[in-house]
């Protein structure tokens, strides 16, 4: 079921390879503009060549000070190749549900930077760990190592599992997609590293300085919530944590150039979820690589834990101000 883009063969030698995405249905996505990866072929048995491209702009995924793609897009590739694979690969129906386990990625900063052109990327994927449920595929871990220019830009790793809508639907019971409770007014965006407040997903503190927030998990933000979901999407506790990462650095728009991240439950839409970080002091200074645990708790019981290692980006100008307010605030 490989994608392949190609013209007929009288016509071949007089056109070049044409670009579009990969089905959005295959990466979860209900706006097409969030599709990230653009085609696929299988290399040999659990291992495949993906293609992506990352905007120069992106309304949220924005790039960090003008100069560096935003991190985040990396996450968000891999977690895309994930599903891809499983719905065009190993055959899994459309409908069947998705539970992330694990999600990391390193960068390499001078291969992330914003150039004249949108990122094109070839990514190398390794399938291990197969779960099989008699025919049936039930989940995997699979390494990605993602070269632009030919130059290695990130690798990263996920593994998850997936379970069909029936079992689904007597896993959650009467769990039904709706839209999440915001709970508390955002954090000032000029602390997290944004600009509007509706990007925000950190409320403000109960205790000033204690560093532990309540997650705004606003249902009407169209990247964090592309369509109904019955839980909290992972992406958006990633997002969570490199907020609460920039809330304690000096600087709060930071570049992530490592993070490992697992999740242990669902987060439900309908119970307050609180976000706790500590942050190490950077080995080489203030200016050095500064690590930052993040656990995400729910009803007394963990429900993810991220680690981030941060940097300034390169050339990257003064802290912003809040300088833009979205219009539904």
């Amino acid at each position: 079921m490989s994608q392949t883009t190609s013209a007929p063969a009288s016509f071949a030698p007089a056109l070049p390879r044409l670009t579009t995405t990969v089905p959005r249905e295959y990466v979860h996505r209900a706006a097409v503009a969030e599709v990230l990866l653009t085609g696929w072929r299988k290399v040999e048995a659990n291992r495949f060549r993906v293609w992506a491209q990352w905007p120069r702009g992106h309304s949220f995924f924005a790039p960090l000070r003008g100069v560096q793609h935003d991190p985040m897009l990396i996450a968000e590739t891999v977690r895309q190749i994930g599903s891809l694979l499983a719905h065009a690969e190993f055959d899994v129906p459309l409908g069947f549900q998705f539970l992330m386990w694990h999600l990391d990625y390193s960068l390499r900063p001078q291969h992330t930077t914003l150039e004249s052109t949108p990122a094109e990327l070839v990514l190398d994927v390794e399938c291990s760990e197969i779960r099989r449920k008699g025919r049936s595929f039930g989940g995997m871990r699979y390494d990605v190592v993602i070269r632009r220019d030919g130059a290695i830009a990130a690798t990263g790793s996920a593994s998850y599992t997936c379970t069909s809508p029936e079992v689904y639907r007597r896993l959650r019971g009467d769990r039904l997609p709706g839209t999440p409770t915001v709970l508390g007014a955002p954090l000032r965006p000029r602390r997290v590293g944004r600009h509007s407040p509706f990007d925000v997903v950190l409320a403000e503190e109960d205790t000033p300085g204690a560093a532990r927030w309540r997650l705004r998990a606003d249902g009407r933000h169209p990247i964090l919530f592309d369509h109904p979901v019955d839980h909290v999407p992972g992406m958006v506790l990633l997002e969570a944590a490199r907020q609460a990462a920039a809330v304690l650095s000096p600087d709060p728009v930071i570049l992530p150039t490592e993070l490992t991240s697992s999740f242990h439950r669902y987060a439900e839409l309908d119970s307050p979820i609180w976000i706790e970080a500590t942050r190490e002091t950077p080995a080489g200074g203030r200016s050095g690589p500064a690590a930052t645990v993040v656990r995400g708790h729910q009803d007394d019981e963990v429900l993810f834990t991220c680690a981030l290692t941060s940097i300034r980006p390169r050339n990257a100008p003064a802290p912003p101000g809040d300088t833009a307010v979205n219009p539904s605030e």
